[in-house]
């Protein structure tokens, strides 16, 4: 499954966006280092059915053509400034990072906290400063656990004939960084391990912590910022969220108040008589931010790291190409998350290391036309391994 942080200094709405994404229970507080402990909970990305494009009539698996695909979602500690020195809650906060393919920066976007967390008058803290914040603590975090180590990385490469690189991973393999992630910063910042300055060392660490744990900065709290402020920060290329809106939203959606799915631009009012004025005035609140940014901001950032910077497809393995159902006549059960670039041997892995062990060649659903282990999947595409083991 692929695994998401969300991480930012204390206070900026983590676990906030966090309860949104996953309406999975988490402390929320207005002072810093309320998250103490990680959170793990399970998001969903909004994908297109492929039962639309199949002609297939009240698909069980979605509704109305629309499907969510689980993704980890980790709610992680604070971070404070110099947290890589072990400053707050830092060391427990990088560990809580190594499974994570991709890392949301949430920052508050209202500037209502100050660098350490702290409450301030709201927009007296400029957002923008806070950018750039995370990627730094883990670029130096990193560099600390190579820099500790260094002379022995470079003898254990000479006495066993093994390249500095793959050293380099070896050491970094608890974060999840591979010899792959270690090659790609390398050939990105033209050095060589084994001669390269201080200096060029630590850009090594930053260059590897942005191929490796990917980031996307989130400014929350949108809705309580002033024009001034998002203005500024729209023009950091940046997204936004008010995920305390999105909350509301799905609470209210599984109370019957509304009619909403994550991920739509709007919602409507099932019954407006039952609503009392202050559930009025904050759904009016909340369809001021939708319509300002095309939605809460939530799912659709969630769907961002997974499609546009983890750059994932979709694809419907099925058993049956021609009623598109596995072997207990279910439709269209499994909705599969990969690397955009794989192919139907990778699916046939990805099913079961039994199925790829015997993959003999898959069959494209949608033609009927059998297809090559090395062809390239799209997203929406609905596949049948035919392997000699089941």
């Amino acid at each position: 499954m692929i695994n998401l942080a969300i991480a930012g200094k204390p206070n900026c709405g983590k676990s906030t966006f966090f309860s949104a994404a996953t309406m999975a229970p988490a402390e929320i507080a207005n002072y810093p280092f309320t998250t103490i402990d990680a959170n793990n909970g399970v998001a969903y990305v909004r994908i297109n059915c492929a039962c639309k494009e199949l002609g297939i009539q009240n698909c069980p698996a979605c509704k109305d053509g629309v499907r969510f695909v689980p993704v980890g979602l980790i709610d992680v500690a604070g971070l404070v400034p110099e947290a890589y020195k072990g400053r707050g809650l830092g060391n427990k906060f990088l560990d809580n990072l190594r499974e994570a393919d991709a890392i949301i920066h949430i920052i508050d976007g209202s500037g209502s906290t100050d660098e350490e967390g702290n409450p301030v008058e709201n927009g007296s803290h400029d957002p923008a400063s806070d950018i750039g914040f995370v990627e730094e603590e883990m670029k130096m975090w990193v560099y600390g656990l190579l820099e500790r180590n260094w002379h022995k990385i470079q003898r254990s490469a000479q006495q066993k004939n093994y390249s500095i690189e793959n050293t380099v991973a070896d050491q970094l393999a608890g974060l999840s960084m591979t010899p792959e992630h270690v090659a790609e910063a390398v050939r990105r910042t033209d050095i060589s391990l084994k001669t390269c300055t201080e200096e060029e060392l630590i850009n090594f660490c930053g260059v590897l912590v942005e191929i490796a744990k990917p980031f996307r900065v989130v400014a929350n709290k949108a809705d309580c910022a002033s024009k001034e402020l998002l203005e500024k920060l729209k023009n950091e290329n940046i997204s936004f969220s008010s995920a305390a809106g999105e909350l509301a939203l799905r609470k209210a959606s599984e109370a019957g108040l509304i009619s909403y799915v994550p991920g739509d631009p709007d919602f409507t009012i099932n019954e407006p008589e039952k609503l009392n004025k202050p559930q009025k005035t904050g759904l009016d609140a909340i369809k001021k931010v939708m319509n300002e940014f095309g939605g809460t901001g939530v799912q659709q950032t969630i769907n961002g790291m997974v499609f546009d910077l983890l750059d994932m497809i979709v694809v419907f393995p099925v058993e049956d190409e021609n009623k598109f159902c596995d072997g207990k006549d279910r439709i269209l059960p499994d909705a599969y998350l990969m690397k955009r670039g794989s192919t139907p041997h990778d699916l046939a892995y990805h099913i079961h290391s039994d199925i790829g062990d015997g993959f003999l060649y898959a069959v494209d659903a949608k033609t009927k036309m059998r297809i090559k282990e090395n062809h390239i999947l799209k997203s929406g595409d609905v596949i049948k391994i035919v392997s000699t083991k089941k």
